[in-house]
């Protein structure tokens, strides 16, 4: 069996040289998990706008009851107090900008970020990210204009800053198969309550919500279900959990993103991908970076590989998958932003992992408009370390009726050519998903942009009325 992977999240290219996989097989446990020992209050989910800042304000204010964390090892008991030797420079801010005297540094977040820099603590380059960061998710949060946006921003980038620190200071390393940390500190909570307020809820649209109820009875009944899809931003999986929230909770908390090394190993995404249930995997475009891990990486696909196999054979399971080979990008030419091409055999190992499950399986197209939020680099970057643009906007999230590989292939003469007529057909509804969201959102028309295929919706403002 052998594997390649792309970078970005959600985004897998598998090459199957062998149907078979052993059900049996020992997925070693990679050392240096870290379980954080926390006693944090759970955040309430919310159905749109700033009304997590409460909640979070409770977590921050809650951070008296950090006793301690421990670090296990797949071959040794061995323990470190994580918690009880971190810094509370960030916990502890109060305002942003800088401190005299006869004043705490650690009351002050930018202050913060130098004390910690200039104690050794942070490296000169994941200091500066930090402090372009809270800059950029400032301006785009004040930009919303919502009520109480000053104290949103301190209070969400204090956390964030805080995670950022203790995984500089304790670094966490992810299994292959990465289940959400939901307690004793909720990470997927966090995540929400820091991506909401830069998602502009009066401008996002979910097309054909109805389906998602309908994938989701799927699941609870069984089956499997992958979503084929394109891939926008960091943000993407906490965009789908946010917009179907109200409507079907259930999703955004169970999918299973295919996560790229670099949303595991960069310091500034390390905790929100915490959050997240992840298929961890080494990308592709980097393999052979460094000669002296390409054997590791490749070893490390191989079991992420096997982790999936295991988890559509025991059913029930929600995969998330962009076959494009990493986030859309721009045209140069128009600026016009268009989901990436799909990689036709990508698309056809993922629905032969489905179908050799032993599980029924289902494959639906589903679109995502939201780069406006964190818009990638205008081209694909070596180094890990990415500058992070963010933006209030609004967002898009739709997906179509299951797309049968029998039915789009009965006339194929071979397997390529069926393989790209599978691939074509799943790229064309996202396709055409996409320019209606974009209709909606970008050219401002809102539910008027419906079509015959797509029908928009806002689920949150339907609970609401309810």
């Amino acid at each position: 069996m052998t594997l390649a992977f792309s970078s970005s999240a959600a985004t897998v290219a598998v090459a199957v040289a062998s149907a078979t996989l052993t059900s049996s097989a020992r997925i070693p446990t990679l050392r240096g998990f870290v379980s954080f020992r926390l006693t944090a209050k759970k955040l309430p989910l919310r159905s749109h706008g700033g009304g997590g800042v409460r909640a979070m304000s409770e977590l921050v204010q809650d951070k008296e009851s950090v006793v301690a964390a421990s670090t296990s090892f797949s071959d040794a008991e061995e323990t470190t107090p994580s918690e009880l030797n971190h810094s509370r420079t960030f916990l502890d801010a109060r305002t942003e900008q800088g401190y005299s005297s006869s004043s705490s540094p650690r009351k002050y977040l930018i202050a913060g970020i130098r004390k910690e820099k200039e104690a050794g603590t942070l490296p000169p380059n994941v200091a500066s990210g930090m402090e372009e960061l809270y800059w950029n998710y400032k301006n785009a949060v004040l930009s919303s204009g919502a009520s109480g946006a000053d104290e949103t921003v301190i209070s969400n980038m204090s956390l964030a800053f805080d995670r950022m620190l203790l995984g500089v200071e304790h670094p966490y390393t992810f299994n292959p198969y990465h289940k959400a940390i939901r307690e004793p500190f909720d990470y997927f909570h966090f995540v929400h309550t820091y991506i909401r307020p830069l998602i502009d809820f009066k401008n996002s649209y979910v097309g054909n919500a109805s389906i998602f109820s309908e994938l989701e009875d799927k699941i609870r009944q069984g089956h499997n279900i992958v979503l084929i899809s394109n891939h926008q931003s960091e943000a993407d999986p906490a965009v789908i959990s946010l917009l179907l929230e109200a409507q079907c909770p259930y999703i955004g908390e169970n999918i299973k993103c295919v996560a790229g090394d670099r949303v595991i190993t960069d310091p500034l995404c390390k905790p929100f991908s915490m959050g997240r249930n992840l298929i961890c995997v080494y990308s592709k475009n980097h393999m052979n970076d460094d000669p002296e891990l390409v054997d590791m990486k490749r070893k490390a696909n191989t079991r992420s590989l096997k982790e999936m196999a295991t988890l559509l054979r025991s059913g029930s399971q929600l995969i998330w998958i962009a076959p494009s080979g990493g986030r859309d990008r721009p045209n140069p030419s128009t600026g016009e932003w268009f989901p990436a091409p799909f990689d036709p055999s990508s698309v056809d190992n993922m629905r032969r992992l489905v179908e050799h499950s032993g599980t029924p399986g289902h494959i639906y197209p589903m679109s995502l408009l939201c780069y406006d939020i964190m818009p990638p680099p205008p081209k694909v970057e070596k180094e890990i370390g990415e500058r992070r643009l963010v933006g209030f906007h609004g967002t898009g999230l739709s997906v179509a009726p299951e797309i049968s590989f029998s039915d789009v292939t009965s006339d194929c003469n071979n397997p390529n050519e069926a393989k790209e007529a599978y691939s074509q057909a799943l790229y064309k509804s996202v396709n055409e998903q996409y320019k209606t969201l974009n209709f909606a959102i970008k050219h401002r028309r809102g539910i008027e942009a419906s079509t015959s295929t797509v029908s928009l919706s806002q689920p949150w403002n339907e609970s609401l009325s309810v």
